[in-house]
């Protein structure tokens, strides 16, 4: 197997469980990867323990973030299954930083996964 994750290369935050990394095709300025450091396919693959590792780096990686970036928001996002645009089969959470005027109509959010159900009242 030759998983790009397997191997905390590029670390710049990480714990016992998971670590953290840019991400090598970034949308934005400062995009992170939080990855288990065990290979597992996706979310619903990891135990609770991992779950709380990489839920501890999104804190930390967003303070990082903030002092390095001071982005306007962030998006969080994990890709479970093929159907919902997973490429790499090794869990890894998105964490986007956002910056205001971005995008002409940020409104929706993850909800642009499905272009068509972005806007809503």
């Amino acid at each position: 197997m030759n998983c790009p994750f397997c191997g905390a290369e590029d670390e710049v935050l990480g714990n016992e469980l998971a670590y953290a990394k840019f991400d090598a095709y970034p949308v934005s300025p400062g995009h992170l990867l939080i990855i288990p450091r065990r290979h597992a396919a996706d979310w619903f693959d990891l135990d609770s323990a991992e779950q709380q590792a990489i839920l501890n780096l999104v804190s930390e990686a967003k303070l990082l973030l903030d002092e390095k970036y001071s982005p306007d928001g962030y998006n969080i996002g994990i890709n479970c299954g093929e159907a919902a645009g997973q490429t790499i089969f090794h869990v890894h959470v998105h964490l986007i930083p956002r910056y205001a005027g971005d995008v002409e109509h940020p409104r929706g959010g993850v909800r642009g996964v499905i272009p068509a159900k972005r806007n809503y009242p």
